[in-house]
């Protein structure tokens, strides 16, 4: 992957079990993987402003067209697959009206620290900091399928 992109595959853990059933209630989470991925951003996204607003905005799009060729790539084979939306955490392909939260999934799953800013909580990412744009994608498919399609996906989004 480029410098500035992260991702890692994760079997969906106990703790988060109850809330990915949540926000897929006719999805069993048996065998449900978690992708959660970080982009380094070049401004501090805990900040405001129009040039922050353009930065999500830039970050959002890449996101986007990674996930939608993954999910594709593996709906394609037969494999269920889904992304959430940074913007409002809720599911773009098999819609629900529950949220998902990636801080906190983000810090269950890789330890990640948070911090309160404005009233909300932020993701704090080991080197990056407030640096970061988090975006998950989930799959039920063979973990060596997901890895394909992402790798398959990186030309994409570096594009």
């Amino acid at each position: 992957m480029s410098v500035g992109f992260e991702f890692s595959i994760h079997e969906c853990p106990a703790r988060l079990n109850s809330e990915v059933a949540a926000v897929y209630p006719s999805t069993p989470t048996d065998d449900m993987l978690i992708v959660p991925t970080f982009q380094r951003s070049t401004l501090d996204l805990v900040r405001m402003g129009e040039a922050i607003e353009a930065e999500k905005d830039r970050l959002l799009e890449r996101f986007v067209k990674f996930a939608v060729d993954v999910c594709e790539q593996l709906a394609q084979q037969g494999y269920w697959a889904d992304y959430i939306d940074p913007c409002s955490g809720l599911p773009m392909v098999h819609r629900s009206n529950t949220v998902y939260s990636e801080v906190e999934a983000a810090s269950t799953l890789l330890k990640f620290q948070t911090a309160n800013a404005g009233g909300c909580k932020v993701l704090l990412h080991p080197r990056w900091k407030t640096f970061v744009y988090p975006a998950t994608m989930m799959a039920k498919c063979p973990r060596p399928a997901l890895q394909e399609a992402i790798e398959n996906a990186v030309a994409l989004f570096n594009a």
